[in-house]
């Protein structure tokens, strides 16, 4: 039997407050953020690995403060001067004295500085002495690796956006066994996913099980 092309139907990636679980994983993280104005110095850090809704929670945080998100390999200082600014993954390399910059200047009224990154800011090289000693006196919230609330809430997500409904027993028996990793439920749901086109059958937990365990030669046999 011909196999029937899918059509694409993966939704655009959504930064709206409602779609940002809170779990205790990132509970600490998401009351920082929105402690804004009152930062200590108009600054905040968040950290945390690749994936765990830093640039999401940071996006809301945008939205709603109405920030300018500048690009950190050509920082535009002067746009920081109309008020909140928000720089992503910092730790990837920026000139110094922009980012000194930018933190001086959040402090004034109406203004403040958010920014993402995977280290803590007293990781980060710095060659000027005085944007040292800045760094490491920045308040940081951590989002630590997704506990089962979160991760639950991500697998949907990510199924949600493929159009895919699986059984509601897929969802504890993928929590129990896989990698507490965004990227990792990503891949996992992109197997699931492909698996089950190739073998034009639904998703199932019998599929999860052999994705997880790698057995790729027997798709034919899942119920």
């Amino acid at each position: 039997m011909p196999r029937q092309l899918r059509l694409s139907l993966r939704r655009p990636a959504s930064f709206r407050r409602q779609d940002f679980v809170v779990g205790p994983s990132n509970a600490y993280a998401w009351e920082a953020v929105n402690a804004w104005p009152n930062w200590h110095g108009g600054c905040l850090v968040l950290v945390g690995p690749e994936g765990v809704g830093k640039t999401h929670l940071a996006r809301v945080w945008a939205a709603e403060t109405g920030a300018t998100i500048l690009d950190r390999d050509a920082p535009d200082i002067a746009a920081a001067r109309k008020g909140p600014v928000l720089v992503e993954d910092v730790d990837q390399g920026i000139d110094d004295e922009s980012l000194f910059h930018l933190i001086n200047m959040a402090a004034r009224d109406g203004a403040g500085l958010l920014l993402t990154a995977r280290t803590p800011p007293a990781a980060w090289p710095a060659a000027l002495p005085d944007l040292r000693s800045r760094l490491n006196a920045l308040p940081v919230a951590e989002i630590e690796a997704p506990d089962d609330t979160v991760l639950e809430a991500v697998l949907r997500g990510l199924f949600r956006d493929r159009s895919i409904r699986p059984p509601q027993d897929v969802y504890p028996y993928l929590l129990r066994r896989m990698e507490r990793s965004v990227p990792q439920a990503r891949e996992i749901v992109r197997r699931l996913d492909e698996a089950a086109d190739a073998a034009q059958r639904p998703i199932s937990r019998a599929l999860a099980r052999q994705i997880l365990e790698g057995d790729m030669e027997n798709l034919e046999l899942f119920e």
